[in-house]
């Protein structure tokens, strides 16, 4: 027996039932635009050059970015491997020099004096 049956549920409402739905309010009207005054168009034309000129520097920032990281990618790696193999290189050279002192020291410990 699975304990972790549960008693199915009398009634279980499925996507093809008709559920009654109170009837909505009529939307109101809307209201008919205010003419603009004169006066102020020029204000309201230097605010929407604003704001086009916001978002296209927006795209052009972001189109830019990603750009430059697809041009930038090839560069970057091709830098980082010549960048490794140097410090492996260096790393190399360096750890033969250790070596080579240590065993040098080491020798000198044991030459009688």
């Amino acid at each position: 027996m699975n304990t972790f049956s549960r008693p199915h549920p009398a009634h279980v409402p499925t996507l093809t039932e008709v559920i009654e739905v109170a009837e909505l309010a009529p939307s109101p009207t809307p209201a008919a635009p205010q003419p603009i005054p004169l006066d102020s168009l020029p204000v309201l034309e230097g605010q929407l050059a604003q704001r086009v000129l916001n978002d296209v520097q927006r795209q052009i920032d972001s189109m830019l970015e990603f750009r430059l990281r697809e041009a930038m990618a090839p560069v970057l790696a091709r830098h980082s491997e010549a960048i490794v193999r140097e410090l492996k290189d260096e790393l190399a050279r360096t750890m033969r020099d250790v070596v080579a002192r240590s065993v040098a020291q080491e020798v000198a410990k044991l030459r009688p004096r």
